[in-house]
């Protein structure tokens, strides 16, 4: 199944979602394992270390540094990864609100990790947005 391209229709039908727990994100030296005891939301491997999101009692089990309590809303629309826009609008307007995000596309649908504090409100928003009129 293709994905949304349509600017219009992904934010009129973004439903956002917010998931259950406060993630994380910590970081493993480079090449190391991931522990078995830990099962990551997300894994990204850069040269200066892995990154994980995980749920914060997993990173306080295991004893990881940990930093961005967060909470993770998925816009639940099925979004094609060339989609043009989407995430610019959607971070901008939470940007208007003084609301970090850290946006993550994956294969069906976007992803946004927000301050678990203002988890409610970017909530509101994005609902907003996606009742507003566009373009």
């Amino acid at each position: 199944m293709t994905g949304e391209r349509d600017l219009d229709v992904l934010l009129r039908n973004m439903k956002p979602e917010i998931l259950d727990g406060t993630f994380v994100f910590c970081t493993l030296a480079p090449n190391a394992d991931i522990p078995a005891t830990i099962s990551p939301m997300l894994t990204f491997r850069e040269r200066q270390g892995t990154t994980l999101v995980i749920l914060h009692e997993e990173a306080e089990r295991a004893g990881l540094r940990h930093e961005f309590p967060s909470r993770l809303i998925t816009l639940s629309i099925h979004s094609a990864l060339d989609a043009v826009g989407f995430l610019a609008a959607i971070t901008a307007r939470l940007a208007e609100a003084g609301i970090s995000v850290n946006a993550v596309s994956a294969f069906h649908h976007d992803h946004l990790f927000v301050p678990a504090d203002r988890a409610d409100e970017a909530l509101v928003l994005l609902q907003e947005m996606s009742e507003a009129k566009h373009l």
